[in-house]
Order: C-alpha cells, then structure tokens, then sequence
C-alpha cells in the first residue's frame, strides 16, 4: 500500500458491529457513543437497566442500537451476549471492555470477598468475553479487542490492593491475545484514562485538597472529559490502527510523566 492510499476513511467503522460492556454509564457511554459518531452499530450489556439516554444519544448517529441486560460475571453469560450480539447485527467486529467497579477498604479490612468480586467483573469478565468474540472474529479474519485498563495498570494504589491486580492482570491479558490473535488480523490493545471528571470522582473532586492533590500531578491541570476519550476509541477500532497491536494507549493529560 502506498502512502497516497490513506484517507480519512481508514477511520470510518460504518457497518462494523461493537459490543461495549456497561456502554451505557460512565465512561463507557463516551466510549458506545465514540463508535457511534465514527459509524458503528452498537450492542450493549449491563448490569444497569437502560434508562433511554444512551440509546438515544446513539440513535441520533443513524446506526444501529440494541440493549441487554446482564450480569456479565454469571456463567455462560458471556457467551451469550456475543451470540446475541451476532444474531441481531450479523457480526462482531469490535469488542470494548468497559465494565468495571473499585470497591476500596483499608488493607486489613480488605478480604476475599472485595477480591473475588473484582477479579470476576474486572478481569474474567473481560477474559471470557475476549475468548467468545475471538471465536467469530478469526474466522473472518479480522477484528478489535479494546480494554479499558488504568493508570494502576502501571502503579500501585491505596485502599483497593485487587483493582492494581485487575488492572495490570488486564494489561497482560491485552498483550498475551495480541501475540495469539495478531496472525489473524486480529488488534488487541487497551486505553488507559487517567483522572475523569465523572460520577465515581466527585466526591474527590467535591474535596479542594484531594483535588488539588490530584490536579497537582496532572501537567494539564484539569480532571479528564470523557470526550479526551472518544478519538483514541475511534482510533484503536479502527483500520487506522492495524499495525497497533498489545499496546496501552495512555489518556491522562500528562499523570504518568510526574
């Protein structure tokens, strides 16, 4: 291919087909509706009921929308949110990996229960997920695999011990599928966001010295929008990205560097 051959097309997800795990809360919502504005039919589980906001937010976009409900820690659901998503679209072409919770205690106090909980939403969740999307998505040679890792992806982290673990756990998930699955056209990568201003962070956000605290590492010297996050979405699913591959594309304003 010859560098005349690029256009912005290459950014273009029109008739790709994305599933967005808790697409409709959060970050997850900027990551659903990123795809979306780039083309993408979306299909979207959670745990959460749908209270009509994403879907019509997507909808405005002229593509595709469909919801399910569902606890993506159950056995065997994993398996048939991928099913279903290729029976009511056709496809699996892209697989965001958004669900998430951080349940924080202070290390005495954090047990097995906090543990196990987080592994199963944060880390098998995404693994089994991954696992199910693969099983289309080599047969036709082609696909996007996104996680959402962290900043504690690279760091330590006080109060949760079990979100650092699924974080970095997600970082070698991400890099051990690329090196499978990269023959078959298949990209694995991860985003991680930094600091969000969003519904988890405001109480930290609400107290001027945690923030400033905070905004203090951050050479930007604000808290992220979810919309620093939808390019870098487009992006890694995109065809843009081909040659990307086990990468963990940072989002934080500048945290990592101080």
């Amino acid at each position: 291919m010859d560098i005349h051959d690029f256009t912005m097309d290459f950014f273009s997800l029109k008739g790709k087909n994305a599933i967005v795990t808790g697409g409709n809360t959060g970050l997850g919502r900027a990551f659903a509706l990123a795809l979306a504005k780039a083309g993408a039919n979306l299909f979207i589980p959670s745990i959460l009921p749908d209270d009509g906001m994403t879907q019509k937010l997507i909808e405005a976009e002229g593509v595709g929308y469909a919801f399910m409900e569902a606890d993506i820690t159950e056995e065997g659901t994993p398996k048939r949110i991928v099913e279903t998503c290729v029976e009511k679209t056709g496809s699996i072409d892209i697989l965001v990996n958004s669900a998430g919770v951080s349940l924080l205690a202070d290390v005495e106090e954090f047990g097995r229960a906090q543990w196990d909980k987080m592994l199963s939403v944060n880390l098998t969740a995404a693994f089994e997920l991954g696992f199910e999307a693969t099983k289309f998505m080599i047969p036709q040679r082609g696909g996007k695999i996104i996680n959402i890792c962290s900043l504690f992806s690279f760091l330590g982290g006080q109060l949760s011990p079990a979100y650092a673990t699924t974080k970095h756990g997600l970082a070698g998930f991400t890099k051990a599928y690329c090196d499978e699955l990269a023959q078959y056209n298949i990209q694995v990568n991860g985003i991680a966001p930094g600091y969000y201003a969003t519904a988890i962070t405001e109480r930290t956000r609400s107290d001027p010295e945690t923030s400033k605290r905070v905004l203090d590492h951050i050479p930007a010297n604000r808290w992220g929008d979810p919309m620093d996050l939808m390019g870098a979405t487009i992006f890694l699913a995109s065809r843009a990205s081909d040659y990307v591959n086990g990468h963990l594309l940072v989002v934080d304003g500048g945290y990592l560097v101080r």
